[in-house]
């Protein structure tokens, strides 16, 4: 299945959540990372990220595209290559 996963954490979580994310699927923005995954993995991923996730204040969103052929994505702007961006 396809997923888009977005979060606000607190700054404190944010580089736990980025690098736990990073091993799952592909950085698209800020915040957002998306991407092919297993459900296996998807769950193996949530159970990485529910232990640092404050409840009280952070927030997690993952959606959950079962075809992906129904995804279009349009970029307005210059698109993004965090991966390079580091290299």
């Amino acid at each position: 299945m396809f997923v888009i996963i977005t979060y606000d954490v607190g700054e404190k979580r944010v580089g736990k959540v980025h690098k736990i994310l990073k091993k799952y699927l592909q950085w698209t923005q800020n915040s957002v990372f998306e991407g092919e995954i297993k459900e296996g993995k998807l769950k193996e991923c949530l159970g990485e990220l529910m232990p640092i996730v404050n409840k009280v204040y952070d927030s997690l969103y993952v959606y959950k595209v079962s075809n992906p052929k129904n995804i279009k994505k349009i970029i307005y702007g210059v698109e993004k290559d965090f991966e390079e961006m580091f290299l």
